[in-house]
């Protein structure tokens, strides 16, 4: 078990401010904090590559590529993700 310093980020809060650093909105002090926690954190640098593909991969998507009867199922998979929250 490793010991963590005070004022190192958990992987709990990574997640919670991992959008915030992919569009560049964390002040250096906070982004410098996130970057060395990346550097001993695989699991967390995996965490980043994967919502960045994630967002590469919503972006190709576009409401006129989708049939009709695709584009309700989300919307309603989105509405029932939203009412569970």
């Amino acid at each position: 078990m490793t010991t963590r310093l005070p004022d190192e980020p958990t992987c709990r809060d990574i997640v919670e401010i991992v959008t915030d650093y992919i569009e560049g909105r964390l002040q250096l002090r906070e982004r410098t904090r996130f970057e060395q926690h990346l550097v001993i954190c695989g699991g967390c640098r995996t965490y980043l590559e994967q919502m960045r593909q994630t967002i590469r991969a919503a972006g190709a998507v576009r409401e006129e590529s989708l049939a009709p009867r695709q584009r309700d199922e989300l919307v309603r998979l989105f509405r029932d993700w939203k009412a569970k929250k």
